[in-house]
């Protein structure tokens, strides 16, 4: 059964005269004033109730509330007992809420119904709806300019320990031989009494714990040497094949290991630390993490949000988070901006500027962005030559041919086939030339000769502009991006999660984006315009909900 109160009633009565004057103003110039008028009634209940049934089952918990919590909760970076306990007695939840009624029906909800709740939303993906609507719902409450947008990514990390090479086989194998005991009781027990003892015992975080470091190299050894054994040991059996644990075991072998055949036998060997991928195996309790060499193990979360271009704090207009995504911490940067764009178009917050580092703007980046009508301003990637003459150096028309050299002088010829342009200099010119050591022109049967790809004549223009004091002026306004990423932290701990898994990691990171909204929403509401603004709003939206009841009691009944 399916339970859902409109949040858009009012109440004849006033329930929260109770709270005095005082209490109440603040109340509304906090976070909770936003959260009742813009966010809880943008919530996508009624797309939620469609994964239960109205006609059998209990009845569930209020839907708008159920989404209102598990949205709080990565608001404010709660545990389930504190989000519980806040529902229960928390004035400020109430009203964001709109819970005026006292049973507990309405105020209370047990951590199961809020695990389950929230695993159902993991389950199906639902954060991003419910960020998109909300996110769409105050950009158009507050008109939110979304023309001018930057682009960065931060790192996260799941709640998982930091372990080595040794421990990452040590762990595997533990978890294997636990789900085989648990399982497959008889099938533990053909195991030998050495290789229980090392990875299943009461003093299992002894045995790899206390290394020392000229013993590390053959305890690594004989760590692999025991998972291969086991792989090959139950290799026969598909009951065990299926496990996921024992899957788990043949990713590790396969990334940390590499099978030598000698002499007939085959013998596993450890693999160099350069060799082993990023996208591997970092712990056994969370398969999805990655490795970045900047920034060590764990996720990446994309972030793309709005700024303005003034320093006039009056001018300012709201800023949001428009795109957030989760992608693994092996990922490079520069695959992200072209989707981060298309999903900011799906919520009408397209941006026709998008500022990013270097890692975003590569050349395929500035291409595709073109074609779809976004400026991409970034340095270029890579770095310039700092001795000689440099392509950069050289003057160029929009077509791209150089129009003259750093001396001065014109080519005679210019030749454009396919994606590759020569230009011809007179051969008499450049031999006299003071610079014609340090220039990249080559000499050849009529004349000297520059040649370069589109491609490098496209980044040397880039290069060109980027020293110019126009695209200084513009690129400032990405730094702005790092205050985001430090109220991120700050705010809702974004940086050390409570949670594991990709699914789990990326409901977690997406609402807590959203809060950021809701914060910044908050803190723009309390100003004196959109104070007086609100007022007006609501005095006509009561004014019209009366003349209707009026209307609806007063009108004559049909015939």
């Amino acid at each position: 059964m399916i339970k859902i109160n409109n949040p858009g009633e009012r109440d004849i009565f006033d329930q929260w005269a109770f709270l005095g004057p005082k209490r109440k103003k603040a109340l509304k110039k906090s976070w909770a004033e936003v959260f009742r008028l813009e966010v809880l009634p943008k919530l996508p209940a009624y797309d939620f109730s469609l994964l239960f049934s109205d006609r059998t089952g209990r009845p569930t918990k209020e839907l708008f509330t159920v989404l209102g919590v598990i949205l709080l909760q990565q608001m404010h970076d709660l545990t389930d007992e504190e989000t519980v306990n806040q529902l229960s007695f928390n004035t400020q939840w109430h009203y964001a809420l709109n819970i005026s009624e006292e049973s507990d029906s309405a105020k209370y909800m047990c951590p199961r119904t809020l695990w389950e709740m929230r695993d159902l939303v993991v389950r199906t993906g639902f954060e991003k709806c419910l960020f998109e609507r909300v996110t769409a719902g105050l950009a158009k409450a507050f008109k939110v300019i979304a023309s001018a947008q930057r682009l960065d990514s931060i790192h996260v990390k799941s709640n998982m320990r930091k372990i080595g090479r040794i421990g990452i086989l040590a762990s595997t194998i533990r978890k294997f031989l636990v789900n085989l005991k648990r399982h497959h009781s008889e099938l533990y027990q053909n195991i030998s009494d050495d290789l229980k003892k090392r990875y299943h015992s009461d003093k299992k975080d002894n045995c790899f714990g206390l290394i020392k470091p000229s013993d590390t190299t053959r305890k690594l050894q004989e760590s692999a040497d025991d998972l291969f054994h086991l792989i090959n040991f139950f290799s026969t059996n598909a009951d065990v094949c299926g496990m996921t644990t024992y899957k788990c075991m043949q990713r590790v072998l396969s990334e940390q290991c590499e099978i030598i055949e000698e002499e007939g036998s085959k013998i596993v060997l450890p693999r160099k630390p350069k060799e082993i991928p990023s996208d591997s195996l970092q712990n056994p309790s969370d398969e999805d993490a990655s490795y970045s060499g900047h920034k060590g193990q764990g996720y990446q979360v994309q972030i793309m949000e709005t700024y303005s271009e003034t320093d006039d704090p009056e001018k300012k207009t709201l800023s949001l988070i428009t795109h957030v995504e989760l992608e693994q911490a092996s990922c490079h940067d520069s695959a992200a901006l072209i989707p981060a764009v298309e999903k900011a178009s799906a919520i009408d917050m397209k941006p026709e500027k998008l500022l990013a580092d270097s890692a975003y703007g590569s050349d395929e980046n500035v291409k595709q962005a073109e074609i779809i009508k976004v400026e991409v301003i970034s340095p270029a990637m890579g770095k310039e030559k700092t001795e000689g003459i440099v392509l950069s150096d050289f003057g160029f028309d929009a077509k791209g041919h150089v129009e003259s050299c750093p001396a001065g002088h014109s080519p005679e010829k210019a030749k454009l086939k396919k994606e590759f342009f020569s230009q011809g200099f007179c051969s008499t010119t450049c031999s006299n030339c003071p610079m014609i050591e340090k220039c990249p022109v080559k000499k050849g049967s009529k004349h000297h000769y520059l040649r370069y790809s589109a491609k490098e004549m496209r980044l040397a223009k880039r290069r060109q502009n980027e020293k110019t004091d126009q695209f200084r002026d513009q690129y400032r306004w990405r730094a702005g991006v790092e205050a985001t990423m430090s109220k991120l932290d700050r705010k809702t701990g974004i940086k050390k999660l409570r949670y594991r898994g990709f699914a789990r990691v990326r409901l977690a990171v997406v609402l807590k984006a959203l809060a950021i909204n809701i914060f910044r929403a908050a803190a723009a509401l309390s100003t004196p315009f959109f104070t007086i603004l609100t007022t007006i709003f609501v005095f006509f939206k009561e004014l019209f909900r009366i003349i209707i009841r009026f209307w609806y009691f007063c009108s004559p009944e049909p015939v």
